[in-house]
């Protein structure tokens, strides 16, 4: 067994454990430590494959959303950021491991892919880079899924606002169609004051 093919597997063993974790994990900040745990392996898995800008836009776009998703999931359970920031200490040791486990595996894909020779299973082009092979597929041949997965993921953007937005009782909301039709003896009183005396 190569070195490569043992930091594929190790990254794919990572990446398998984190994403149960995260659909069984009870506290959603742990949930989404996982996550970005997975996303990270995965990543690492596209370096050793060769498909280096999958990779980066893996961690850029996926990884950068996480807040995003995090966002929802505080927005819709309702959790009280209070006693949220009173058990930061709870969560040190599970970040920490976190971080040390994506640290080490950065090292390791580093390292592997600088030492790695092109194999018979990457497939790379004259003259055409990963992102320029890439942006021809995806323009050209699969252009109308391309599309249909954008619309998809603007319909789950639409969906996540709908769900999170709530009426509150007690909260004041502009109503702009009122304050248009308003009329001038609604909103203005004239007082006729007397001279030398006030209001």
């Amino acid at each position: 067994m190569t070195a490569e093919l043992f930091v594929w597997w190790m990254l794919a063993l990572v990446a398998i454990a984190s994403a149960v974790m995260v659909v069984s994990a009870k506290n959603p900040v742990h949930s989404v430590l996982f996550l970005i745990l997975c996303f990270f392996n995965t990543a690492g898995m596209f370096v050793l494959a060769g498909a280096e800008f999958l990779a980066m836009i893996l961690v850029v776009v996926y990884v950068g959303a996480v807040a995003v998703l995090f966002l929802f999931v505080v927005m819709m359970l309702d959790i009280n950021f209070v006693r949220l920031r009173e058990g930061f200490l709870n969560y040190l040791p599970v970040g920490a491991l976190v971080g040390l486990v994506l640290l080490a595996e950065l090292v390791l894909v580093g390292a592997t892919w600088a030492l790695k020779e092109p194999g018979p299973g990457v497939a790379v082009a004259e003259g055409i880079d990963n992102t320029r092979a890439l942006g021809r597929l995806l323009y050209t041949e699969h252009f109308v899924v391309f599309q249909i997965a954008g619309l998809i993921l603007l319909v789950a953007i639409v969906g996540a606002i709908a769900l999170t937005l709530r009426q509150r009782v007690g909260v004041k909301r502009q109503d702009v169609a009122r304050q248009v039709h308003r009329r001038p003896e609604e909103t203005v009183t004239l007082v006729r004051v007397e001279t030398g005396k006030g209001v």
